[in-house]
């Protein structure tokens, strides 16, 4: 971490589907040029056995996993160089149609050093299916309300990362971002992508057929959710 700066990633795991050896020889190599501070991961898995982000990262990382996860092993996981520790998993089994998926939001304290000092690192994982639009919208209010008052409690600068299953113009985007009020209330949380491009020229989208696996499995359907 460079004076004042923290590096921050999020990605999506996929789990271990694809050519998962080469896939990890990948992302090892990457996390250790970029050289995050904190990273949220989604879709990874962790069992009695195994796991996923502690294979990746090394042990240079304290990791926090989500409990709510499929029989499988699959959820969100958050990990810091720094001291970390958990300060509430919101759970975001919202309505019947989001049973058997594990969407949930972390809430993690992370001991960053001065200046940048401790924060909330959240990490988002709410209901991809295009037709859940609904409950992705339910999902976000209950992760705001949760990050607000853990914010306010402990007057915490907070960072939030994970899957955002929607576009832009989607209405669970738009209330993070203060465009649009959900649930009687409203939040204001800095787009860092749009903080740093042109987004007329660089939009940066949040859920995009240009995705293979978006085209594949979800605009064409054809692949339903698996653990």
């Amino acid at each position: 971490m460079k004076s004042g700066h923290m590096r921050v990633a999020t990605f999506n795991l996929w789990q271990r589907y694809g050519d998962w050896l080469a896939r990890r020889e990948l992302l090892a190599d990457t996390f250790r040029n970029i050289k995050p501070d904190v990273v949220g991961f989604v879709e990874s898995i962790r069992t009695d056995d195994y796991d996923q982000v502690a294979d990746v990262l090394g042990t240079d990382f304290s990791v926090l996993h989500s409990k709510k996860r499929t029989p499988k092993g699959m959820g969100i996981s958050t990990a810091s160089r720094w001291p970390l520790q958990l300060v509430q998993e919101v759970d975001l089994n919202v309505s019947p149609r989001t049973a058997g998926f594990p969407c949930a939001t972390l809430i993690a304290k992370v001991v960053a050093p001065q200046p940048v000092g401790p924060l909330l690192f959240v990490n988002r994982f709410p209901n991809w299916q295009l037709d859940l639009e609904y409950e992705r919208e339910l999902q976000s209010v209950a992760a705001a309300r949760s990050i607000e008052e853990r914010a306010t409690e402990a007057n915490r600068q907070v960072v939030m990362v994970g899957d955002l299953d929607a576009d832009p113009c989607a209405a669970s985007i738009r209330f993070w971002c203060a465009r649009q009020s959900l649930g009687i209330m409203s939040v204001c949380f800095r787009d860092a992508w749009e903080s740093t491009h042109d987004t007329d020229t660089d939009p940066g989208p949040t859920f995009s057929p240009a995705n293979p696996l978006v085209r594949d499995q979800v605009v064409r359907g054809t692949k339903p959710f698996r653990d």
